[in-house]
């Protein structure tokens, strides 16, 4: 009888045990096909996807997700935009192609807290992109950096038209580093990967184009702070350049125009009249700095004019939730400042809607680049910065 009761409960237990398992698997989460997320009729079934891809996965079980990786790089989970039956989601921007594991290269992995899928699905790595570079106007034997996306495996890259054969990639492909070789011309940067080219909008090593005062050649220079030509304080310069200098700063100090505080230009194009109907974002203000000294709480910022309705504030010490870093260049470093990006309201307020709004029917005015501390503390240091090549280029 004891074995009787001890084969029905074993029975019923494995029952159990099935009923559960297959409870389990019926809720775990499948992908049956990848959707683009787009308006109808763009909203279509793709057949491949790429980084930075908005995405809707379709299939069963989708809601609850914990973690979805893409080459197993995990995405940023929005639960909003989860259903039963569809997730949307964005592809990381930044998959490291070259050193994913083969076992993880096109695949989606979906985990929720009943379980796991991982589907097999196209992931092609995107044509290259270049966000900046660390010195435009860089001498022979200085180190060069370009910023982007997708910068691995390269078939070919070229500085101002010169060869760049030995060079050093990051492992995610967001930087590439070299050493500058002699070069002849100006030019754009190029760099073509097995999966396409980009190109600068605008030449490096372009010592004319939209330059508005290098202190030497183009030298619109007016008042304001010291000029100097030493490459004791600041290696690597070319020619002349403006020196910004101030001890800690009281609150709020403002007083721009104080010795060495400010660099103020005759008026000067800063944009061709016949250019000045264009999108303002496809125009940025550039210029070369130096920083030898750790730096933080002195604002850069600049105006056209002396007009202060708009400003754009240079701080590169400033980071996300209001955390300071101290900054230093290692060097002569470039300074890209989108005019879309100059604001109102000291710098924080609704950008300038057009180029005519920042710079007026003409485009002409003075170049103001100038110093306050800006916060109600006294600034955490002085500043010590020389500044070169002031100049506005097309970007796009």
């Amino acid at each position: 009888m004891n074995k009787i009761i001890f084969f029905v409960l074993t029975a019923v237990f494995a029952l159990m045990q099935s009923a559960c398992k297959k409870e389990v698997t019926e809720r775990a989460p499948v992908i049956t096909n990848v959707r683009n997320y787009a308006a109808s009729p763009a909203d279509t079934l793709v057949n491949s996807i790429t980084t930075g891809q908005w995405v809707v996965l379709i299939g069963h079980n989708l809601k609850d997700a914990v973690q979805i990786s893409f080459n197993g790089v995990p995405a940023t989970i929005n639960s909003v935009m989860f259903s039963d039956t569809s997730a949307t989601v964005l592809v990381p921007a930044v998959i490291p192609f070259p050193s994913v594991p083969a076992e993880s290269l096109n695949t989606i992995r979906y985990i929720t807290r009943q379980g796991t899928t991982t589907f097999t699905f196209g992931i092609v790595a995107p044509p290259p992109t270049i966000s900046s570079i660390s010195n435009e106007n860089a001498n022979e034997g200085d180190s060069v950096y370009i910023n982007g996306l997708n910068l691995f495996f390269i078939n070919e890259l070229t500085f101002a038209g010169a060869p760049i054969t030995n060079y050093a990639t990051a492992a995610d492909g967001t930087s590439i580093g070299f050493v500058l070789p002699a070069l002849s011309q100006s030019g754009p940067v190029v760099i073509t990967t097995k999966s396409g080219t980009a190109s600068t909008a605008f030449n490096v090593n372009d010592s004319t184009t939209g330059v508005l005062c290098d202190f030497d050649n183009i030298n619109t220079f007016s008042w304001g702070t010291n000029t100097d030509n030493s490459s004791v304080n600041f290696p690597g310069n070319r020619g002349y350049y403006a020196v910004l200098s101030n001890d800690i700063l009281p609150a709020g100090d403002g007083n721009w125009w104080n010795s060495q505080r400010s660099i103020n230009t005759n008026d000067v194009q800063w944009v061709p009249v016949d250019s000045l109907s264009l999108p303002i974002d496809q125009y940025a203000f550039k210029f070369e700095i130096n920083v030898p000294d750790a730096w933080s709480g002195t604002s850069i910022y600049v105006v056209k004019g002396y007009a202060f309705d708009y400003m754009a504030r240079y701080e590169p010490w400033q980071g996300a939730n209001a955390t300071v870093t101290p900054f230093t260049t290692k060097g002569w470093h470039t300074v890209t400042i989108p005019l879309s990006t100059f604001r109102a309201n000291d710098g924080k307020g609704t950008a300038a809607a057009s180029l005519t709004t920042l710079l007026g029917s003409s485009g002409n005015g003075a170049v103001n680049i100038q110093t306050k501390n800006f916060s109600a503390s006294p600034s955490a240091s002085g500043l010590q910065a020389a500044i070169d090549n002031i100049r506005v280029v097309k970007i796009k």
